[in-house]
């Protein structure tokens, strides 16, 4: 069996998050920009399963106690290596669980990465989507694990860590290019996923990424939306269904190239996520930022938690250098965004319309 290689790619969410995790609606799509690849060699006959550290984002040996501190206030604790850990005992399960027979042979993983670190931008699930399409295709499964079920295992591999998300970001990876996802209860109950649209790219305007180079100030206090959407709060609920039809009218925009009223959307779904949220959940850093962009007249939202913003000029490349002069004044990374392809044959997604 030759060597696998598969990238999967950094993801901005364009409108409708956070409502994927209420039964609502997103658009999505993936940047070429930054990404995550991973590398999957075969053992030689009786060799072992290697899991393998990454030289930066797993490092171990440090020249001092002041630098190893350093590096936990600007990357964490956590690496790659658990994620890498995760999705093979998760892929294994769900094997297992669906009659799914896997070869006895085993291999080393490794994984690169150059998304910037708590930005937003999905990094995590982007290692794992990767080294999700390396196993499909080391065992030769990808026929017998659905497209729309893929997302799923990601998520799934991230719950194994504790960490909280929903599918937007999956979907948007494994599918890749711009995907609208409706995440109605109904197709949740029925199907176990959403219902899942790939769009074609080209209906995208210009957009710009606007991101902190050390964004530590990502809004840390503990948000209760969660909970009081659990409790049947009127204002939560209202808010996260208009949340859901800023995607749908998104999509409707973006077929219509009315990319006005796009912006008109993109400055109300960042406007409702402040007013449930809260400024101290968000942040100061992140505040900052769509403020630096609607300073020029710029429409702005999140590409998902925080850390980083997703904005468009409408005005044109006027407008595009005050953003961007904008942002440097303020102390941000600002870059043309380029949209990734879809990777999936047109046999494995809808094909884009």
């Amino acid at each position: 069996m030759t060597e696998q290689e598969h990238r999967a790619y950094a993801r901005v969410g364009l409108l409708g998050n956070p409502s994927d995790m209420y039964g609502g609606k997103t658009l999505s799509f993936t940047i070429s920009n930054f990404w995550a690849t991973v590398h999957l060699a075969p053992s030689d006959d009786g060799g072992p399963l290697v899991i393998r550290p990454h030289p930066r984002h797993d490092l171990v040996d440090f020249a001092s106690l002041p630098q190893l501190v350093t590096r936990l206030q600007n990357e964490g604790y956590n690496g790659g290596v658990r994620l890498l850990m995760a999705i093979c005992k998760v892929f294994y399960s769900h094997c297992i669980q669906h009659g799914i027979a896997l070869k006895e042979q085993n291999f080393t993983l490794s994984y690169d990465t150059n998304i910037p670190r708590q930005a937003g931008l999905s990094g995590s699930s982007a290692i794992i989507c990767a080294a999700l399409s390396c196993l499909l295709d080391f065992y030769n499964v990808r026929h017998l694990i659905k497209v729309e079920i893929r997302p799923n295992i990601i998520l799934d591999a991230e719950k194994e860590l504790g960490i909280v998300a929903g599918l937007q970001d999956r979907v948007a990876q494994v599918y890749g290019g711009l995907v609208y996802m409706d995440f109605g209860k109904e197709h949740m109950d029925t199907l176990g996923h959403g219902v899942y649209t790939p769009l074609d790219i080209n209906l995208l305007p210009p957009l710009h990424l606007i991101y902190a180079d050390n964004p530590s100030d990502s809004g840390k206090v503990h948000s209760t939306v969660r909970q009081r959407w659990l409790d049947g709060e009127e204002f939560i609920i209202s808010s996260m269904e208009e949340v859901a039809r800023l995607a749908l009218d998104g999509r409707k925009a973006l077929l219509d190239k009315n990319y006005r009223e796009l912006a008109r959307l993109m400055n109300r779904n960042f406007d409702l996520r402040r007013q449930m949220f809260g400024d101290d959940v968000i942040g100061t850093v992140n505040i900052k930022m769509v403020e630096a962009a609607r300073s020029v007249g710029a429409a702005a939202k999140f590409t998902g938690s925080g850390g980083a913003v997703v904005a468009l000029c409408p005005d044109g490349e006027a407008q595009v250098l005050l953003l961007e002069k904008a942002c440097r004044d303020a102390g941000f990374l600002v870059q043309r965004i380029q949209v990734a392809p879809s990777p999936l044959p047109l046999t494995e997604g809808n094909p884009p319309f």
